[in-house]
């Protein structure tokens, strides 16, 4: 099964990604750089790294969101193209509007590095099939501008429609409701700001992030 990596200036965890999928498939997942304006017909699964796209100016994600390759990750994921972004791929996709609100500097205004519990909170949604039976994992966290934020009516709707897939357990950032990972509707679109692709090598300190992989490739 064919998936890939979107690279942009500054991607610095496009390689921990291809890393992850490798492992999960069996096969290197294509790397498209963010100037091309399409994503080849035959991929299946799409991952926006993390990283410090364009340097965080102006807005961490808002250049990136902006990019060429974007307006057909865009209307590929609204004919139900899975694509996930972690960290700074969280916040692109919040900035293209494929998942709501807004990635907000940390609380505490410092850069939190750490390793990280999350309860996962649904088990049904694509990306978390793999965790029935697991009440908690741990992800790497890295980010300074991780504190998620969405006005009470959003936050409600994500809260009845399940959509929320990962809570932090001991906020790090000041995210809203403890919120770590989400989905749109369809389900078939998610961000976290934890670093789940940094979780898939015992030597790296623990593999609680093939269930995630392992599920939404299962789940195609």
């Amino acid at each position: 099964m064919q998936t890939a990596v979107i690279v942009f200036p500054a991607s610095n965890c496009d390689r921990d990604a291809a890393v992850a999928l490798k492992k999960v498939t069996g096969r290197d997942p294509l790397l498209i750089w963010h100037r091309d304006t399409s994503i080849p017909g035959d991929v299946r699964f799409v991952v926006i790294p993390g990283g410090f796209s364009y340097g965080d100016y102006l807005r961490s994600g808002a250049i990136a969101a902006r990019s060429p390759i974007i307006r057909d990750l865009v209307a590929r994921a609204g004919t139900g193209l899975p694509v996930a972004g972690f960290c700074n791929g969280f916040q692109i996709l919040t900035e293209t509007g494929l998942l709501p609100g807004a990635l907000l500097r940390n609380r505490g205004l410092k850069f939190v590095c750490r390793a990280q519990t999350l309860a996962v909170t649904n088990i049904e949604s694509r990306y978390t099939s793999a965790y029935a039976g697991m009440d908690h994992v741990t992800f790497p966290v890295a980010h300074h501008d991780g504190n998620y934020f969405a006005d009470d009516g959003t936050l409600n709707r994500l809260e009845q429609e399940g959509r929320v897939l990962f809570r932090y357990v001991g906020n790090p950032n000041g995210s809203a409701r403890d919120i770590a990972g989400i989905c749109n509707g369809a389900g078939n679109v998610f961000g976290m700001m934890p670093h789940p692709e940094r979780a898939v090598d015992p030597l790296h300190g623990g593999t609680d992030g093939l269930g995630l992989f392992t599920s939404i490739v299962e789940s195609l």
